[in-house]
């Protein structure tokens, strides 16, 4: 009777701890032995033979309750009837300490008599803690376009269903659940034994979501974690915004910025109405500068920009005022006559007044030569005493 179990090697690949491992398993026996169980050991790798005390699984319900109590119920195999010769066992929700030497016994009867054989190549079971990350997709967002993102959970041997959360990192750094939003969950099973665990997350896409972090978050029932992170990028435009002093006098500086905040960043282009000569181009902001503008600078400048598929535009119309008015060199030669006239009118005018007050002082005094002359030849014909005394008796 041969008595060597195979395994693969993938048997012997580094677990993750909280996941599900798969150990591929077959044996062969004599014609004449006829299995009936399988049972499975743990022990130290320098234990020739594993004892009763190290059995963590009987495929005998009544004998398997008397296995490590640690195993209970994580333990089954993939095979159940045993004369398939398939001794595959899962061990789900992996722990650290499930690390170690695995040994396989097969019972069952050899000519009638019961009989079992303990193999003795074994299988090495290495568990770590969780290094594999969640996957997160993100497609092409768009401003005002909805979105899709996915988050499969790693490893496809995943024990039991794990709970997947979405946060969402503001560019204020605090971190908030996602509400508001569909969030689907799904489990595929890929074989008897493998599920992969994914979680969608839909939403509407906008300005505010672009550069933010969006974090994945896998919350196993082993009480461990693993989460990814990454930067959220959105495609959208802000208005043209033109900023600058369009009224200018001759002389002065023109000096007009064109700016829109957009990612990817837009290209901007300054020219003139009618003209396709570039004045200026930049990338997410422009400035266009003229010194000692002139009138020829007068007129209408577009700013256009160049994001993605689009060029929307925008203008301002510029106006530069001459220096001097029309006609300003007559009045340089009509001012002094202008000045002289004032002046002659100021004279005489002074001249009249000072006529009029001697001439007013004139009469005053004349008014009064004529009444001293009159006082002079008055009669004296008035009774000034009429007063006559009485003689008292």
């Amino acid at each position: 009777m041969q008595k060597v179990p195979f395994f693969p090697p993938g048997a012997l690949a580094p677990q993750n701890v909280c996941a599900r491992h798969w150990i591929p398993c077959s044996f062969t026996t004599a014609d004449e032995f006829t299995p009936k169980h399988t049972v499975w050991y743990k022990c130290e790798a320098s234990q020739k033979l594993c004892s009763g005390s190290d059995r963590i699984f009987h495929s005998n319900k009544i004998t398997d309750k008397k296995a490590q109590a640690e195993f209970e119920g994580r333990v089954s195999r993939l095979e159940p009837d045993v004369t398939q010769k398939n001794c595959s066992i899962i061990i789900n929700e992996l722990k650290e300490s499930d690390s170690g030497s695995y040994q396989l016994r097969v019972t069952g009867e050899l000519n009638g008599k019961q009989d079992g054989f303990t193999f003795i190549p074994r299988v090495t079971v290495s568990v770590k803690g969780i290094k594999l990350k969640p996957r997160v997709m993100i497609p092409t967002l768009t401003e005002g376009q909805q979105a899709t993102l996915t988050c499969t959970a790693p490893g496809l041997c995943s024990g039991s269903v794990p709970e997947i959360t979405w946060t969402w990192r503001g560019a204020g750094g605090t971190e908030s659940y996602i509400t508001g939003n569909s969030t689907n969950f799904k489990t595929e099973n890929l074989a008897a034994f493998t599920q992969r665990h994914i979680s969608t997350l839909t939403f509407n896409a906008s300005s505010e979501h672009h550069n933010t972090s969006i974090t994945c978050k896998i919350n196993f029932t082993c009480g461990k974690t693993t989460e990814e992170t990454l930067t959220v990028n959105v495609k959208y435009m802000k208005e043209i915004i033109i900023i600058g002093n369009s009224t200018l006098r001759e002389g002065d500086v023109l000096n007009l910025t064109c700016s829109v905040e957009s990612f990817p960043p837009s290209v901007i282009v300054w020219s003139n109405l009618g003209s396709n000569t570039k004045l200026h181009k930049d990338t997410g902001s422009a400035t266009l500068v003229f010194h000692n503008v002139t009138p020829e600078h007068s007129g209408q400048y577009i700013c256009t920009v160049k994001h993605l598929d689009t060029t929307p535009t925008s203008y301002v119309d510029v106006t530069v005022t001459p220096a001097c008015v029309k006609h300003c060199g007559s009045y340089s030669t009509v001012l002094p006559w202008i000045v002289a006239g004032v002046s002659l009118t100021l004279n005489a005018f002074c001249i009249i007044y000072i006529w009029f007050l001697w001439n007013s002082r004139k009469k005053v005094n004349l008014h009064q030569e004529e009444r001293t002359y009159m006082s002079l030849q008055k009669a004296d014909v008035s009774s000034d005493y009429d007063v006559i005394a009485h003689h008292i008796n």
